[in-house]
């Protein structure tokens, strides 16, 4: 009881002394003999840079290259900004680079947070349109807003995410859709989120269709592409009529790099990542920490 008080309900020890009516002497005797008989246990937790567990990140996932940020209490996918940025200007884009935008909650924020001045590339558009309403799924919007930012030239893509498959062909043979698939296979850069699709969620704030949602077995998505922890795509019904980057256009995109900053999408962030999609990584600490602490018990 005497351990409960001081240590859980924070309460010192002369006023624990006062409310059993004992000496302070014999509150902090007992508080000893709980330490001596493992009724109470004291863990120093040893902290660790965000420049440390990004080098761990890396060497764990085998990724190319990735930031770690401490982030603020409030907005933290808009924190990620800075991080990307850097990655980004490290990349050596010049103009006539192609740098393909996907959808989602952090490419969104962290588009809305600032991007860095690159002036001439060209931004296109990952995958096709939306009907949903929510801001995140506004991907003509985030090209646009891209490269306004980074002074570049937006390729929209006018065309639906997800159609019948005859529908699909026909949007195909359209000129304009061909010209923005093309730079598809001439991606210099990806910027992409990973979704966290095991979780049911309200029709108005997914995408997903019934026979999606039923993979409850993948981990996360990239672009709709679902994988498993261990990196396997997993197909399903209807996804011959989606207009998206396909994995081996992303796999063989030099830098692609996977937003994201919720501890539950670890698994999805690792299945990513060993499918090959994306090869770098910004995270926050929290996020990161839950990525190395699956891969340890392994």
């Amino acid at each position: 009881m005497v351990a409960k008080l001081h240590y859980q309900s924070d309460m010192a020890q002369v006023d624990i002394a006062k409310k059993l009516g004992v000496s302070t002497a014999t509150i902090s005797r007992l508080l000893n003999k709980a330490r001596q008989a493992g009724i109470v246990r004291i863990e120093v937790v040893e902290l660790t840079s965000p420049e440390e567990i990004t080098a761990d990140l890396i060497q764990r996932l085998g990724l190319k290259n990735a930031a770690v940020v401490e982030p603020p209490p409030t907005n933290v996918l808009g924190s990620l900004a800075t991080p990307l940025a850097g990655l980004l200007q490290q990349s050596g884009l010049t103009a006539g680079s192609v740098v393909g935008i996907g959808w989602g909650r952090a490419v969104r924020e962290v588009t809305m947070a600032g991007l860095p001045r690159l002036p001439g590339v060209l931004t296109v558009a990952l995958n096709g349109g939306m009907q949903q309403a929510a801001a995140h799924f506004q991907i003509n919007e985030f090209v646009r807003q891209a490269a306004e930012l980074m002074g570049g030239m937006p390729h929209f893509l006018h065309a639906p995410y997800i159609s019948s498959p005859m529908l699909r062909d026909a949007f195909l043979c359209d000129p304009g859709v061909q010209q923005i698939i093309s730079l598809w296979d001439n991606l210099d850069v990806a910027i992409v989120g990973v979704g966290l699709t095991h979780t049911p969620a309200p029709a108005e704030t997914t995408t997903a269709t019934a026979d999606e949602q039923a993979l409850s077995h993948a981990a996360g998505d990239v672009l709709r592409h679902y994988v498993t922890e261990e990196g396997e795509i997993l197909h399903w019904e209807g996804e011959e009529g989606m207009i998206a980057a396909s994995p081996a256009q992303l796999r063989n995109t030099p830098l692609t790099i996977g937003v994201a900053a919720t501890p539950e999408k670890a698994a999805g962030i690792i299945g990513a990542v060993r499918s090959g999609m994306i090869n770098s990584l910004v995270t926050d600490v929290k996020t990161a920490q839950a990525i190395l602490d699956r891969l340890m018990v392994e």
